[in-house]
């Protein structure tokens, strides 16, 4: 039998802003419009309701 030892690898969990980030990307290449333009959106309707919680 051989020994062999896999490796361990460290897995570092993204941030929310990365995550954010690679969503607009990806939307902006997909709809053809600006991806700065696409980030502020989300940002001003996060503002506007952030007096509001999800129900679970």
């Amino acid at each position: 039998m051989s020994s062999t030892k896999k490796a361990v690898s460290s897995y570092t969990k993204p941030s929310r802003e990365q995550i954010v980030r690679s969503v607009v990307t990806s939307t902006a290449i997909e709809t053809g419009q600006s991806s700065d333009k696409i980030e502020v959106s989300p940002k001003a309707l996060r503002e506007k309701f952030a007096h509001l919680r999800l129900a679970v």
